[in-house]
């Protein structure tokens, strides 16, 4: 069986291309334009993939937790990001973070989000995030990597298999981006939820008061 990169069909991502350095770079140059409303909308496109995966499954859960530190996770428990075996034996998961959506960026019909802004995917959460980190457990394995403004800096690094499966992704957007508004409030972002039917929203604020 031919298992080569070259050969995988691409549905929501180019499974060739690890990294988009010259994407990730046009998203960091213009915050305003792919985080309008700040930290909000970066929220919002990680939700969009809960909903999605919620939808294809015919209903799930999310969890947004918001952190005194400013960052923000958001974790679901759907089936876990694709990850496949390349010709070398070598583990490959589906390239969301670095690589533009081919469904939504700089498509002039893409998805609006609950904010009525264009949805383009996870990539730009990842490229306007001092960090992120993200966890994925799926059937046969589980594995956690880092990112700084988009690029990898970590290798997948094995974790236990607890025998659940999902994602956890766990940001901390950059400063220009936290300052362009407050972060919501738990309210706020369950009126946004609200928008996806097939995704039931809790969310966690552990700010202080």
């Amino acid at each position: 069986m031919d298992t080569s990169r070259a050969s995988w069909r691409n549905t929501t991502h180019d499974w060739t291309r690890e990294v988009d350095f010259d994407h990730l770079a046009r998203i960091r140059q213009d915050p305003a334009a792919f985080a309008p409303g700040g930290v909000r909308h970066l929220i919002l496109e990680v939700v969009a993939y809960a909903a999605d995966e919620a939808e294809s499954n015919g209903g799930g859960r999310c969890t947004v937790t918001l952190h005194p530190d400013g960052s923000v996770s958001v974790a679901d428990a759907g089936r876990g990001t694709d990850t496949r075996l390349d010709e070398h034996g070598r583990i490959v998961k589906k390239p969301i973070m670095a690589s533009k959506d081919l469904r939504f960026f700089d498509h002039p019909d893409a998805q609006l989000l609950p904010d009525d802004q264009p949805r383009r995917g996870m990539s730009v959460v990842a490229a306007l995030s001092e960090w992120l980190v993200h966890t994925n457990r799926r059937r046969g394995g589980a594995w956690t990597q880092r990112y700084e403004y988009g690029v990898p800096v970590t290798d997948l690094a094995p974790i236990t298999d607890d025998g659940t499966t999902g994602t956890t992704v766990h940001f901390r957007p950059i400063e220009p981006v936290r300052a362009a508004s407050a972060t919501p409030t738990r309210d706020e972002l369950l009126r946004c939820a609200a928008s996806w039917p097939h995704v039931s929203v809790e969310v966690d604020d552990r700010r202080p008061r």
